[in-house]
């Protein structure tokens, strides 16, 4: 009964929602086509100092010199925070939502370029390097931001609607906030999860990969 339940509100919700993630996963993928096409636009020395810097992160990781993985887990999981609340900040605003868009583009373009990067000066070994490195807190993280920006922007177009055009639209803002940062809540549980997977399984995965590429 709960599972059905659960699967009932996650149907509604992508229905009620659907043409927002259409556009917002769009410009996602814009995002990481620009970014891709990015990489192409630096100079070869840009490239160099860039990957030099790369090789010595990668020397570290092979070498167990990186960051504590604790200080990782605070790094990132601060960082997604600050993203995502920025994007649920936006949607309350009402006024700043198209912000919402730009931040997801930007998003985009920075999967995008660094796996672009990799691929560009390591060929398949760099694509099998982003896709240790990336992909696993990637899976959660993208799904998450994709997740506040639909609700956000959701938010922001209802509370547009009852102030600007439809004046008589009658719905009671205690449960809709209330819902809006249920919302929030649920999505840091998941960014802790995310951010665990990045400072404890990420790091291994690079090293094996790595100390692969010098055998």
């Amino acid at each position: 009964m709960r599972n059905r339940l659960s699967s009932n509100i996650i149907t509604n919700h992508i229905r009620d929602y659907s043409s927002i993630y259409a556009f917002i996963m769009v410009l996602f993928l814009m995002g990481i086509i620009f970014g891709a096409i990015l990489v192409n636009s630096l100079s070869a020395p840009q490239k160099d100092d860039l990957f030099y810097y790369l090789n010595q992160y990668f020397s570290k990781v092979a070498d167990g010199k990186t960051v504590p993985s604790e200080e990782l887990f605070k790094l990132s999981l601060l960082h997604n925070i600050k993203f995502t609340v920025l994007m649920w900040v936006l949607g309350i605003s009402i006024i700043g939502f198209p912000l919402i868009f730009i931040l997801i583009f930007i998003k985009g373009i920075v999967v995008g370029f660094s796996v672009g990067f990799l691929v560009n000066q390591m060929g398949w070994n760099g694509l099998l390097l982003s896709f240790v490195s990336l992909l696993p807190q990637n899976l959660l993280i993208i799904p998450v931001i994709m997740f506040i920006g639909a609700c956000s922007i959701g938010l922001s177009i209802t509370l547009i609607k009852k102030i600007f055009f439809r004046k008589n639209l009658t719905f009671q803002l205690a449960p809709v906030f209330s819902k809006y940062i249920l919302v929030y809540i649920t999505a840091v549980a998941v960014l802790v999860v995310a951010a665990c997977i990045e400072a404890y399984i990420a790091p291994v995965l690079m090293k094996s990969i790595i100390l692969s590429f010098s055998k």
